[in-house]
């Protein structure tokens, strides 16, 4: 890491020499063009008003969340550092991306930083570990809480590194966050939503979340659903160990929800009958799973941070996932506002016109949700003794698995259309909108482990002639050739997890995520037409009436 852990008096330093009006102001386009606005709103009218009050207290322990990621993501004082930022179009661009630097273009600095020689670029590591802290310095190191998702780690008076519970660190804002669930759980009519709140109070107290996890896995039956907590390890770009804090409320769609209820039981037939070698395939994943449709009508914290989710697949305890399996919650409003507000537009400018006419809304909800289901699937723990794959990988591992989820969701869809499972459309309509799907998604950038994952299954599809691209830019799926791509894409990626090979993956992904010209003169295309790159939200309890 090259950057050093910035303290107050710096802090202090950027806030003074940086925002003026030629050093400290984005392009009104930067804004428009970047991200399109979207209003979370929602029908709250079937719940009582108990029912808003408790989801008042979720809003403000939510509010909690992001200050605490302030804190991961940024070195400096969040509140001073936004109100030094006189230009309005910056100053939200801050907002959206917790920071300076743009997570859509590489995490590079879009303000001017004087006097602060090296922060060009996000700190890999962002703010979970001293700047100063070498690679080497940290695995010589013994402590046995120094790899916990749940610490930060600084230095002591003597200068040695030392880890800090969360709770403990952000001691202020858990402890009011706790209060707050502890509030709302004593007004929840559904049992096992009160219970879930219940402990993940207990949890935030005390950085053990095996139980609240359990306990969220069985939460199935409320019609409202909070996520909250120390979650994602994507902030962490040096490690992957460090869980960032974020939070979801999340109003359910009893009719979509309804449709999808009979797949859950299905993933250990899935697993089963994956085209791999039997020992890439061993655990079976629990038959609890949830899979359920939402509108989502907060984010905050990590998850709001430049490019939105738009599924949830939790927890991400193996632990869990071998006793229960996961909850995969689809978040069909935010989807929707990606679908309408980018894929299409993009389709219009990459795809050939025939196929271009294949590319559906439902078939990316498909698509979507079979990519959440996929990280139930493959091993959760290496076959030759590295540990869980998660750890065996490294900061490697979030960009493949996520790869492995997009190549495997789709391979699934395909299954079950098989199968009669699922009818409505045609399969090659699935292909169709996922490869389109992928300019959307490298957008994202090499920063991001999803941009990190289209780019590898767009290269491997190129090495497969899934494709073909005209010399004025315009692409044209081979689908008996896309379809070969992704089982032996889906293969690869099973056998580097088993076998928790860090170097093979690092290696491949080094060689396969590399934009080539055309490419980048296609993005430049789409950049040209307006299209934004994500969404931002207009939300909050305001917004709600609560």
């Amino acid at each position: 890491m090259k950057n050093v852990f910035w303290g107050v008096a710096a802090g202090a330093l950027l806030l003074s020499s940086c925002c003026n009006k030629n050093s400290c102001k984005v392009d009104n386009e930067a804004i428009v063009n970047g991200y399109a606005r979207v209003e979370l709103t929602a029908d709250l009218s079937r719940f009582s008003d108990t029912d808003k009050k408790m989801m008042a207290y979720l809003c403000d322990a939510a509010e909690l969340m992001d200050r605490i990621f302030w804190k991961e993501a940024f070195f400096g004082d969040k509140d001073e550092f936004l109100g030094a930022i006189e230009d309005p179009v910056t100053r939200k661009f801050a907002e959206i991306n917790y920071g300076p630097w743009d997570r859509l273009d590489g995490n590079r600095a879009f303000m001017e930083i004087p006097g602060l020689n090296g922060l060009d670029d996000k700190p890999v590591g962002a703010y979970f570990y001293p700047g100063d802290m070498t690679v080497a310095e940290f695995e010589a190191w013994k402590d046995e809480n120094k790899d916990s998702h749940y610490t930060m780690i600084r230095r002591g008076s003597d200068g040695k590194l030392r880890a800090i519970w969360y709770h403990d660190y952000f001691k202020e804002e858990i402890d009011r966050a706790a209060a707050l669930l502890d509030s709302a759980a004593a007004l929840a009519s559904d049992a096992g939503f009160k219970k879930y709140l219940s402990l993940r109070a207990q949890a935030l107290r005390t950085d053990d979340y095996f139980e609240s996890d359990l306990a969220w896995m069985d939460a199935k039956t409320s019609e409202i659903d909070f996520v909250v907590g120390p979650i994602e390890d994507y902030e962490d770009d040096l490690f992957g160990y460090k869980s960032a804090h974020e939070s979801f409320l999340l109003i359910k769609d009893p009719e979509w929800s309804a449709k999808l209820a009979k797949f859950s039981a299905m993933l250990p037939m899935l697993q089963r009958e994956l085209p791999v070698d039997p020992k890439y395939k061993s655990e079976m994943p629990g038959t609890d799973s949830d899979l359920n449709v939402y509108d989502v009508v907060l984010y905050r914290g990590d998850c709001n941070a430049g490019g939105k989710t738009i599924a949830i697949n939790l927890p991400n305890d193996e632990r869990v996932h071998i006793q229960k399996g996961t909850r995969k919650l689809q978040l069909k409003n935010a989807m929707k506002a990606k679908f309408d507000e980018i894929l299409l537009p993009i389709s219009n400018i990459v795809m050939d016109p025939e196929q271009q006419k294949m590319i559906d809304f439902n078939c990316f909800f498909e698509n979507v949700t079979f990519h959440e289901v996929a990280h139930g699937l493959g091993v959760k723990n290496t076959i030759n003794g590295k540990g869980t794959v998660r750890a065996a990988l490294k900061e490697a591992y979030s960009a493949l698995e996520e790869a492995k989820a997009d190549i495997m969701g789709l391979y699934m869809v395909e299954q079950l259309y098989e199968k009669g499972e699922m009818s409505g459309a045609d399969v090659d309509m699935n292909y169709i909108t996922f490869f389109a799907g992928i300019f959307r998604s490298i957008r994202f950038g090499t920063a991001s482990a999803h941009g990190n994952a289209n780019m590898l299954c767009f290269n491997f599809m190129k090495d497969y002639n899934a494709f073909t691209r005209s010399q004025d830019g315009i692409y044209t799926v081979n689908l008996p050739q896309m379809k070969a791509a992704t089982r032996a894409l889906m293969a690869q990626i099973l056998q580097y997890q088993a076998e928790g090979d860090y170097d093979g993956v690092r290696q491949w992904m080094a060689e396969k995520t590399v934009m080539g010209e055309d490419l980048k003169a296609d993005l430049d295309r789409i950049a040209a037409a307006d299209i934004a790159k994500d969404i931002y939200f207009v939300q909050g309890k305001e917004v709600l009436g609560l």
